[in-house]
């Protein structure tokens, strides 16, 4: 597929090195310095449009994030699936922290809306699409994250927030900050859309909890935010949606990936033992 695209847009696919594969796959292209996301799954096909008109926003409003590259249209069809062509960003820069995180997303929250609709935040949509989409899931792993999802869907309707409403990133972590020599750059949106902002804030504790992320990574973020998320009484709900989808994130490549098995099978034994503290290996 990638071969294709690049055929067709007289790239180079030679030298092309495999950044990431989850929902998305993203090859660096360095020969052409560009770096091209494939959407993998069918079901999340109608992000591309929408992550096209963030990055032009935030260009808008000269927020340091990721550029298309403007001389193809965006997105582009591959086949059934869409793709997107972003200009490299060098990543040799300062080591990015929650003091950037918060700065970045301060600057985010502060913006005029955008001119386009954006969804609404409905954070279990994508786990809901990822169960039905599951390879070799167990009808018993299945019925527990059905039922946990209707769970987490109960509490998050009766969630009172304190922070206005608006436009959030909805994958706010230090993964998503490319650390470029000119400063941090922002990164990856497929989940932004119109929500509660404690949610971009709930992202870093959990990470401290699960993958041993320095506590004062969050200590940062709070500081430079000015809230501390998990000091407000929802955070718990927050934090347990959040743990689901990073759960389910490989569900519809379980066939295809078979080394994560062992990893989702920890995770959902946390998740049915309501284990908030044992320490997850991010998947690979």
């Amino acid at each position: 597929m990638l071969e294709r695209l690049c055929a067709q847009l007289g790239l180079t696919h030679h030298s092309a090195r495999l950044l990431k594969f989850t929902s998305n796959a993203v090859f660096d292209l360095p020969a052409d310095r560009v770096v091209v996301r494939i959407v993998g799954s069918m079901a999340l096909r109608h992000r591309a449009e929408k992550v096209v008109r963030v990055a032009r926003w935030l260009q808008a409003h000269d927020v340091p994030a990721v550029r298309l590259v403007e001389q193809f249209p965006q997105p582009l069809a591959v086949g059934e699936h869409l793709a997107t062509v972003w200009h490299t960003v060098r990543s040799d820069g300062p080591p990015v922290d929650g003091r950037d995180l918060g700065r970045l997303l301060r600057r985010v929250h502060a913006l005029p809306p955008p001119d386009f609709p954006l969804p609404r935040w409905s954070p279990l949509d994508d786990v809901r699409k990822r169960i039905a989409d599951a390879e070799e899931l167990s009808a018993p792993d299945r019925s527990f994250l059905e039922e946990r999802v209707a769970l987490l869907e109960d509490r998050l309707a009766g969630l009172a927030t304190v922070l206005p409403e608006g436009v959030v990133h909805g994958d706010a972590h230090l993964g998503n900050l490319i650390p470029s020599p000119d400063g941090p750059v922002l990164c990856d949106f497929d989940s932004t859309s119109v929500g509660p902002r404690e949610w971009d804030l709930s992202t870093l504790p959990v990470g401290v909890a699960r993958f041993g992320h320095p506590d004062r990574w969050y200590r940062q973020l709070a500081r430079e935010y000015r809230f501390d998320v998990t000091r407000w009484s929802g955070f718990g709900v927050l934090r347990d949606v959040r743990e689901l989808k990073l759960t389910t994130s490989v569900l519809p490549i379980l066939r295809s990936h078979p080394d994560v098995r062992e990893e989702l099978r920890r995770r959902l034994a946390a998740l049915r033992a309501g284990d908030t503290t044992t320490p997850w290996t991010p998947y690979r």
